[in-house]
């Protein structure tokens, strides 16, 4: 590397670098690169002998540096445009994070890599039809190949792909470029766009008259639209209500008036169902971006947003750092959903908090819809901070569904013993079964047996790397890992740990056992499972529910990836199997999570002309959040959990920020854990409070010992603060790895 003294040159880069440095470094910006040097753009510049990406933070006159070493490539094609630049410096501050790991996030790794637009040979005519036509007689006997070639041509619009071209004519390139040579065709590279939609057909679709209700919250939004000012409107609207069709005229409006919109929703909702409504409505401006995409297609779309192509933004968490021109709207539906949180790599960040931001720096309205919005959401609207707009009957005239608690315990004794359905559950399957109509039955953990357990020791066999139960796979006749993938084939039939020779004993139920199970009962029925499991290749999701959707399935069972954003009018039962399963977990927001899970799982029946039936099996009927979940009734559910947030000091009575450590050795990071809690609580006002240290819920993760605790006040970013400055001055070992979750989802895991 060559460092030249600073008189060297007229302008220095301030440039943030992908490693992990504290601060940005200086260089030089040589004069041939001076008209491409701007803020924000990716440039490659020498560090410790090598060549290493960053981005430019400022241009500045001067450098406090010594020597410094000239920036060897400026990237102009990616650029972080101004709004982002200020969103991603909130979002350090924030979330304490350093910049170049948030950089990783606005930019996807597909940008940072020397990626190219596809590109493909398009053949052209050269000359009128007229002409070609008579060459094509003149040669057919004696170059039928050219001949041949021609034959495509003249019938062709504009041109086509030479590999058509090929395919066509059966024959090599040879014909092409003679007659490219000859003057007669055009062979020429054009870009191919790697669209996840290529292929797809949509029909057109017109905006629908909007209910009293929908119209009202519309007017709000549209206000604020038209103001220019940043504004966040809570849309709260039960299941059914016409959500998205506020959102698809707000959207409109936005583009009316030459603004870009970006809609997030969560990623197990981004369905061929969700797009379809857009894209029928706006064929041509919209882009796609979520994690199954290539990284083909996820250049090809980031670029086209970046260009001003797509004017609509849809996609998963990681949409709200699209590169949009011109931003107006951010929409974030289901905005309750745990999926918008990153919570195992910096920056923890919340991507409903961050389209609040990104929605401020930008001056664009801000809408975050749900049947069931997060406390702290409504607690906001409640207060001011938000406007409010409430729907309260569902579109077009249907009727919410009925609901039946059944309480288990009484079930099991009819049964006299376990049983996976209720005797009024399997009646209404029967009656579907009969009458054509459809049923989604519910629950939220996969495989077939959770647990296996030794009958004389009692312990369930765990993972070797994790401290977690192994998952039971029937149709594999394997015991499975859901943090690491680890496999055991087949499971041991005694216990490795007591080496008794006792048959182990295999406990809890899986979305592949009620699969199995509910065949045994109805031998006829066509039965869809969607989990992690059988949705694993890309496409397979989309697959599975266009399969329901047009009625290749009678029942459908999955977890929560058929919990929202499906709309499928002859489903008349919902069957919810296990309601306390979210009760049981040891966290402030249990109930909140139990109660929007029941909520929208039960919102999926009667979205026809028929009124739905839900039936939630439980063993806690009388339990004030199943009753509620029941009556689909969240201001009284709200009411009655704001109390015990406040009691307790819960959010959003107080800031919670959650101190991660894991390493490979159990007591050296515990001890460091609780040597930076010693340090921490020096620099701490005395009106915060910490946790003691605690093993995380999943104590061992991929052989790294997981410990936290919680720091709990009034102010986040007085925590932040105590946190730098105990940064300072603690050295954290090489292995330990320490992770900063700034208002995390729960304090257990």
């Amino acid at each position: 590397m060559v460092l030249v003294e600073p008189q060297k040159f007229t302008k220095y880069a301030a440039v943030v670098l992908d490693v992990a440095l504290e601060k940005a470094l200086d260089y030089g910006i040589p004069d041939d690169l001076l008209v491409h040097a701007q803020k924000g753009v990716r440039v490659e510049v020498p560090l410790r002998g090598s060549l290493r990406n960053g981005y430019i933070l400022a241009i500045k006159d001067t450098s406090d540096y010594g020597k410094v070493a000239p920036i060897q490539r400026i990237f102009s094609d990616v650029q972080i445009p101004e709004d982002l630049f200020e969103l991603a410096l909130w979002i350090s501050r924030y979330y304490l994070a350093p910049l170049f790991q948030v950089f990783k996030i606005l930019v996807p790794s597909s940008i940072r890599k020397e990626m190219a637009h596809k590109q493909q040979l398009f053949v052209m005519r050269k000359q009128t039809r007229e002409r070609l036509k008579e060459e094509c007689e003149k040669i057919r006997n004696k170059h039928p190949a050219q001949a041949a070639v021609l034959d495509v041509m003249l019938l062709v619009k504009k041109g086509i792909l030479l590999s058509e071209l090929l395919e066509k004519t059966g024959g090599s390139r040879s014909p092409v470029d003679t007659l490219s040579a000859k003057g007669y065709l055009l062979v020429e590279p054009i870009r191919i766009d790697r669209s996840p939609l290529v292929g797809e057909e949509y029909l057109l679709t017109k905006p629908k008259i909007l209910s009293e209700e929908q119209q009202e919250a519309f007017t709000r939004i549209a206000q604020s639209l038209q103001d220019n000012i940043f504004q966040t409107h809570l849309l709260y609207g039960i299941t059914g209500s016409g959500k998205t069709e506020v959102y698809l005229q707000a959207i409109e409006k936005a583009l009316q008036m030459q603004k870009s919109a970006i809609m997030l929703v969560p990623e197990i909702s981004l369905t061929a169902q969700t797009i379809e409504r857009f894209k029928s409505r706006f064929p041509d401006k919209i882009a796609i971006l979520h994690h199954r995409l290539s990284h083909g297609e996820r250049f090809d779309e980031w670029h086209k947003i970046r260009r001003g192509e797509a004017r609509i933004v849809i996609g998963a968490r990681s949409a709200v750092f699209s590169p949009v021109q011109d931003l107006g709207l951010v929409i974030v539906d289901e905005e309750h959903e745990q999926s918008y949180k990153q919570q195992e790599e910096a920056p923890c960040y919340h991507a409903r908090d961050v389209a609040v931001m990104r929605g401020k720096i930008a001056q664009a309205t801000v809408i975050l819809g749900s049947a069931t919005p997060s406390i702290e959401s409504y607690y906001n609207a409640l207060k001011g901070k938000y406007g409010l707009s409430v729907l309260k009957h569902r579109a077009e005239a249907s009727l919410l569904p009925t609901v039946t608690i059944v309480d288990m315990k009484r079930e099991f004794e009819k049964a006299k013993g376990f049983t996976n359905f209720s005797e009024p559950l399997l009646n209404e399957i029967e009656k579907r079964l009969v009458t054509g109509e459809q049923t989604i039955l519910f629950l939220n953990r996969r495989g077939y047996h959770t647990t296996l357990k030794c009958p004389s020791c009692h312990t369930s066999l765990k993972c070797p790397h994790c401290s977690l139960a192994l998952t039971f796979y029937y149709s594999r006749n394997s015991l499975s890992c859901h943090l690491c993938d680890f496999a055991l084939t087949p499971p041991p039939s005694i216990c490795p740990s007591c080496k008794k020779d006792a048959p182990m004993k295999y406990q809890g139920v899986g979305t592949e056992l009620i699969e199995r199970s509910l065949h045994a009962v109805f031998p006829d029925s066509r039965i869809i499972r969607i989990d992690a499991d059988t949705t694993r290749h890309k496409g397979s999701h989309q697959k599975l529910l266009r399969d329901f959707g047009t009625g290749k399935a009678d029942v459908l069972i999955g977890t929560q990836m058929i919990a929202k954003g499906l709309h499928f009018s002859e489903v008349t039962l919902v069957g919810i199997l296990n309601g306390d399963a979210s009760l049981n977990i040891p966290d402030f927001r249990s109930s909140e999570i139990a109660f929007q899970l029941m909520t929208q799982v039960a919102g999926r029946a009667g979205r026809g002309v028929t009124q739905g039936k839900v039936i939630i099996q439980t063993h806690l009927p009388e339990n004030s959040t199943i009753q509620l979940a029941a009556q689909q009734n969240y201001t009284a559910f709200f009411e009655e959990e704001i109390l015990s947030r406040e009691l307790f000091a819960f959010p959003p009575f107080s800031s919670l920020v959650k101190l991660n450590f894991s390493g490979p050795d159990e007591k050296k990071t515990e001890e460091f854990a609780q040597l930076f809690r010693h340090k921490l609580q020096i620099n701490l006002p005395e009106i915060f409070t910490l946790s003691p240290v605690i093993p995380s819920g999943h104590a061992k993760v991929k052989d790294r010992y997981r410990f936290q605790f919680l720091i709990r006040g009034p102010s986040i970013y007085s925590a932040n603060q105590a946190i730098k400055t105990t940064l300072q001055h603690a050295l954290i070992p090489r292995d330990i790895k320490f992770l900063i979750d700034v208002n995390p989802l729960t304090t257990f895991f």
